[in-house]
């Protein structure tokens, strides 16, 4: 027998569950679904200092903490477990989780986030959080006055790497080919850098670091000139990997409409998306921003949207 709720949530971290805040107080009774990994990217930020009401910063992990927390204070049903495949085509919609049992939603928040692209080599991940990050909106201020090196040549590599250098002592930009693939205009702010220094057909080989007590730190990047096959170390305390991100929408595809790069398309100024009762929020629509806070707000928005498209129907 299908369960029935008025607004399913498909996704945890800073979007689901403040969506979940505000379904619940709106009187929807939500239901959750957490997915592959409860709470989101940031359970796996060591430090997050640009988050409001932590005025001291605190762990990503310990910020999702609290927000489930309210999240479940609030009245959502959380349950940890993967939406494996839904049903758009007409409402109530229909999802099935963990491949078993059916839900009948009468709206649905997407909020499955993105994932970020990695390198593919063992170090990034033994001192990632500890030196190694995709984010340096979020983890740039622990490295003001040191040398870092972000990994990338396109936009977004250009983007850390600008805003890194106002903050950092110098900024390497290491890429494996022998031009940049970003738009001119980040090109012109960056030649005008007198502390960012390209690192030309260099790929990532191994980062280098030690144990420091019960942590880690990064010392070093070890990088391969793809010409010549020549080796060498810059000393570096910081690495950002910024090779892009991954929208998590596979579920999706065939249902919701999604960008060239396979984001969900909303609305202007708006949550929804092309299916009437569906909405999406958080990093899974937001290509331009990924910050936590945004998340939250967009969250807060899907939210207030579904309330008032059920009180179309009541």
């Amino acid at each position: 027998m299908r369960e029935s709720v008025k607004c399913l949530i498909i996704g945890s971290g800073p979007a689901g569950y403040t969506a979940g805040i505000y379904a619940s107080r709106a009187g929807l009774a939500p239901w959750l679904i957490a997915g592959m990994q409860p709470g989101g990217q940031l359970t796996i930020t060591s430090e997050v200092e640009n988050f409001p009401g932590y005025p001291k910063g605190a762990s990503g992990l310990k910020i999702m903490e609290d927000i489930r927390e309210q999240c479940l204070h609030a009245g959502t049903r959380i349950e940890d477990g993967q939406v494996t495949r839904v049903d758009f085509s007409s409402r109530p919609f229909v999802c099935e989780i963990d491949g078993g049992k059916e839900v009948e939603a009468d709206t649905v928040i997407v909020a499955t986030g993105a994932t970020a692209k990695w390198l593919g080599i063992e170090s990034e991940q033994y001192y990632r959080g500890y030196g190694v990050s995709t984010c340096a909106t979020c983890d740039g201020a622990f490295f003001v006055g040191k040398d870092v090196a972000v990994i990338g040549g396109g936009d977004t590599a250009l983007e850390e790497a600008l805003y890194l250098s106002q903050r950092c002592r110098k900024v390497y930009i290491v890429h494996r080919r022998d031009q940049l693939r970003a738009c001119e205009a980040y090109t012109q702010r960056m030649a005008k850098k007198t502390n960012i220094e390209v690192c030309w057909n260099c790929q990532p080989v191994e980062i280098m670091g030690e144990k420091k007590g019960f942590s880690r730190q990064v010392t070093g990047l070890k990088m391969k000139n793809i010409l010549s096959g020549n080796e060498q170390v810059i000393a570096v305390e910081g690495v950002f990997v910024a090779i892009g991100v991954t929208p998590v929408t596979q579920l999706f595809q065939d249902q919701l409409e999604l960008d060239t790069q396979g984001y969900i398309v909303t609305r202007p100024c708006s949550q929804s998306t092309n299916i009437e009762g569906v909405f999406a929020a958080g990093d899974v629509q937001d290509p331009h921003f990924r910050q936590a806070i945004t998340a939250a707000a967009s969250g807060c928005k899907a939210a207030i949207e579904a309330e008032r498209f059920l009180n179309m129907f009541s």
